[in-house]
């Protein structure tokens, strides 16, 4: 059975959405790992990449259905070999009120029902990448419930290493009161400039503060990363058979990303 992950902090902006998409795509096209996507947010930014990446022209199934039937197992949606999505819509945006309608007065069931959901098909999977809002939500407790391990996407700015500390601080309080069994795999450092001086004291702050935890791939900022989010996900050949030099140079970044997590997973589950 594979592990479910959860992308996140509490900053909007940072790039989770390309994070989980991304690493989705590298865990299912590179390493050939049978991928689940669920997009929690209702605005379905990673559902309309992915769409956009599968050329999947419109998709009906989606997760609001799946919290109201109590059955994520109907609303997967193929994306192409390997890779799979449970969409978002905008109706999700009542998941507060769906939650309380199933399960009035009582808190614990309401913040685990995505967990309780994803038990019948986590066997059918390698990977479970969650994308969420980035807020303190019942889309962020059902998450980290639901999660084996959270990865947090941080851009160096001042405001996302304070959004990626109320993010850690936030888990804790999750795994102290509510038994959440959750632990860092690993941070992922996004810089928009490189040579810039906030950027390198912020990475530096969050190596003092995470150590080991702060991988030592960064993402940079990439043109090609952007195009993406318009026109889905590509790796195209150019006229000689090799991959085109920018395709390459944005996959490499997340498959090196994918393989400093999966050292990271294999060291927790050496120590449990």
């Amino acid at each position: 059975m594979g592990h479910t992950y959860v992308i996140g902090n509490f900053k909007g902006g940072v790039g989770k959405t390309k994070t989980v998409t991304m690493l989705a795509y590298e865990s299912a096209v590179v390493k050939k790992k049978k991928t689940l996507v669920i997009d929690l947010d209702p605005q379905g930014n990673a559902t309309s990449v992915l769409a956009k990446t599968g050329n999947v022209s419109s998709i009906e199934k989606n997760i609001t259905d799946g919290f109201s039937s109590g059955s994520l197992k109907n609303q997967i949606t193929p994306i192409f070999e390997n890779l799979d999505l449970i969409a978002s819509n905008t109706a999700f945006r009542n998941l507060s009120k769906l939650l309380l309608q199933k399960f009035p007065e009582d808190e614990l069931k309401q913040i685990n029902y995505l967990k309780d959901l994803i038990a019948p098909i986590k066997g059918d999977y390698d990977a479970i990448y969650l994308d969420v809002p980035p807020t303190i939500s019942d889309y962020s407790d059902n998450a980290m419930l639901a999660a084996d391990f959270c990865i947090i996407v941080l851009q160096t700015q001042e405001l996302s290493l304070d959004g990626a500390q109320t993010y850690i601080a936030y888990m804790q309080y999750l795994v102290d009161n509510y038994n959440a069994e959750l632990n860092v795999l690993g941070i992922i450092p996004c810089m928009l400039k490189p040579s810039g001086r906030v950027d390198t004291k912020v990475l530096d702050q969050a190596k003092e503060l995470y150590g080991g935890n702060v991988l030592n791939t960064i993402v940079k900022y990439q043109e090609r990363l952007k195009v993406y989010d318009v026109q889905g996900i590509e790796m195209n050949e150019n006229v000689n058979g090799k991959i085109d030099m920018w395709d390459k140079k944005a996959h490499d970044v997340f498959i090196n990303v994918l393989d400093e997590l999966t050292e990271h997973e294999n060291y927790f589950i050496e120590r449990s």
